[in-house]
């Protein structure tokens, strides 16, 4: 993988760029000098707050020694729907390697969406992905994106 600052984006390459909610999949119809992204896909989910999602309230440990309880933290519901949205879209980008649709990947991430990202990378992906770039960009416009990149 390269710095922020040496990326070749090869001409077919894709730039996935997201977060925890949304993610474009763009295809550079360019080449590596002169690069011209084009969206190929758009995924996104809809991710409402945990306070809409779950509504239990936190649970009681009793302890076994004493009468004293206390509660457990709750299920953070969107935060588990974003690892979930990474967990397929890091499939999807499997098999799109897997298929032969693409050879080589430039990801764009948020720096806490690519921590969730990377450990979900198998080999093949993992050997697809020719950069990464930790930064949010998914609600810039492709040309900013484009430009960010081409800096």
């Amino acid at each position: 993988m390269t710095s922020y600052d040496k990326i070749k984006i090869e001409t077919g390459a894709w730039v996935v760029v997201c977060d925890g909610r949304k993610a474009l999949i763009l295809r550079n119809e360019g080449d590596s000098a002169f690069p011209n992204l084009r969206t190929h896909e758009v995924r996104e989910q809809d991710n409402p707050p945990t306070r809409e999602q779950g509504s239990d309230a936190p649970g009681r440990v009793h302890e076994s020694a004493s009468t004293a309880r206390s509660s457990v933290e709750p299920t953070d519901w969107h935060e588990e729907a974003e690892r979930e949205f990474l967990r397929k879209l890091a499939a999807r980008l499997d098999a799109a390697v897997g298929a032969g649709e693409v050879k080589s990947i430039v990801v764009v991430a948020a720096p806490r969406a690519l921590g969730v990202l990377r450990p979900l990378y198998s080999k093949q992906l993992g050997d697809a992905v020719t950069a990464e770039v930790d930064r949010d960009m998914v609600r810039l416009p492709v040309y900013e994106i484009e430009k960010h990149l081409a800096a």
